[in-house]
């Protein structure tokens, strides 16, 4: 089995490097050798290798820097998954690709199901959602995950950048009023590798993934604010022997951005579970265990 990993540098894609290692033999892809502003190189790449499976792990995540690179961010998240499932789709390969709880408005008081009405307030929310339906529209054998609140020892993330202020600041402050739900990467490249698994045992992926195509959510169980996910990040580190700055938790409003956040952006896994038998632990969990 041929796999085309786009975006392996990311926080999920260099997780999904050692996850689908044993699935196939993959050809992952960063900006130098797959340039997703090029349509013609995307179209290029795909029709050399003739993947038997397409992972797209590449995305534009500065979320206020999109708000003034508008046309990358619509390039490398929309576009490119657009020109990416239209040759897929040509070929009749499958594709696996990735969204986010940005999709939504966050003006709810219940996890957000994958059949609830999307409505972005953020360019990168808009950006991911035109993505997701580029892929739809294709036609090709599809799974798109969304997840929220992504984290990792490696890249641009919450975690790590707690991790560096706890220590670098005497005191910090964390919004309290946005929820969601912290999603370990890793975690989100084992189920992944877990549902090409299963698809695998059947013979025929492509057939398998048409058969379950569509929009699934993918994130961390339980939820918490920004705030209380820095501070259980802090209590990590204080059990480590860190001495850590104060935290103080501040509304929203006292921490303007250029992006404007969902307040509420939990996401129900319901479908996954029941779907392909797969269930995340809670958030502190996965945090303990990624620490």
């Amino acid at each position: 089995m041929k796999i085309l990993l786009v975006g392996k540098n990311g926080q999920v894609g260099f997780e999904l490097q050692r996850s689908l290692a044993c699935l196939g033999n993959i050809t992952a892809t960063d900006r130098n050798t797959l340039d997703l502003t090029d349509d013609d190189s995307i179209r290029s790449v795909i029709q050399a290798l003739k993947p038997n499976l397409i992972v797209n792990a590449a995305a534009y995540t500065a979320v206020d820097k999109a708000e003034t690179e508008q046309d990358l961010a619509m390039q490398i998240n929309a576009n490119a998954p657009k020109v990416i499932a239209e040759q897929a789709k040509q070929l009749d390969i499958p594709f696996i690709h990735y969204s986010t709880d940005y999709v939504f408005n966050g003006q709810n008081d219940k996890p957000w199901t994958e059949q609830d009405q999307t409505d972005p307030i953020s360019v990168y929310g808009h950006t991911k959602l035109l993505g997701e339906q580029a892929i739809i529209d294709s036609g090709v054998a599809h799974l798109i995950f969304r997840t929220s609140w992504v984290y990792g020892n490696r890249g641009n993330n919450f975690l790590l950048t707690m991790k560096r202020l706890a220590t670098e600041r005497d005191e910090l402050s964390v919004v309290n009023d946005q929820i969601g739900a912290p999603t370990w990467s890793r975690h989100i490249a084992d189920v992944t590798a877990n549902i090409i698994a299963q698809a695998k045992a059947t013979k025929d992926v492509t057939q398998f993934i048409q058969q379950h195509a569509g929009i699934y959510n993918l994130s961390g169980a339980g939820e918490t604010s920004w705030h209380s996910f820095a501070k259980a990040i802090f209590e990590l580190l204080e059990q480590q022997g860190e001495q850590v700055a104060k935290l103080n938790a501040i509304p929203t409003s006292a921490y303007p951005t250029p992006a404007q956040r969902p307040l509420y952006s939990c996401l129900d896994n319901q479908k996954l579970h029941q779907t392909f038998d797969i269930k995340l632990p809670d958030w502190q969990i996965s945090l303990d265990l990624a620490f």
